[in-house]
């Protein structure tokens, strides 16, 4: 799959979380500075797990309901979701190893 692109709250159901592909979702907001740092660390993991992880990307701005839905009070944050369900949550801008180490137990 790789990246899926920007989601918001009217598709996120669909491409999120009825998704038979794993979903790591970047939260993130134009103004935040360590959100452009882990971007490019996030499309890398994109194109390296393609085959069994899709990423997308969710404007907290753009999307207030999800953002409080899923209770992020900081960012950026990276969620992943399997089956519908958060499984793995990354708060802070991180490294590649550091991301994987919390992402790669639950994908298939």
């Amino acid at each position: 799959m790789g990246m899926i692109g920007d989601v918001n709250e009217a598709d996120f159901e669909q491409r999120v979380l009825k998704s038979p592909t794993p979903v790591l979702v970047d939260f993130w907001a134009e103004w935040c500075v360590p959100c452009h740092m882990v971007a490019p660390v996030v499309e890398e993991i994109a194109r390296e797990k393609g085959e069994e992880l899709a990423v997308a990307k969710l404007n907290i701005d753009e999307n207030p309901g999800l953002t409080q839905r899923f209770g992020v009070m900081s960012i950026p944050t990276l969620v992943l979701f399997v089956n519908g369900e958060e499984r793995a949550r990354v708060v802070g801008a991180r490294g590649k190893d550091a991301l994987l180490r919390e992402i790669e137990p639950h994908l298939p």
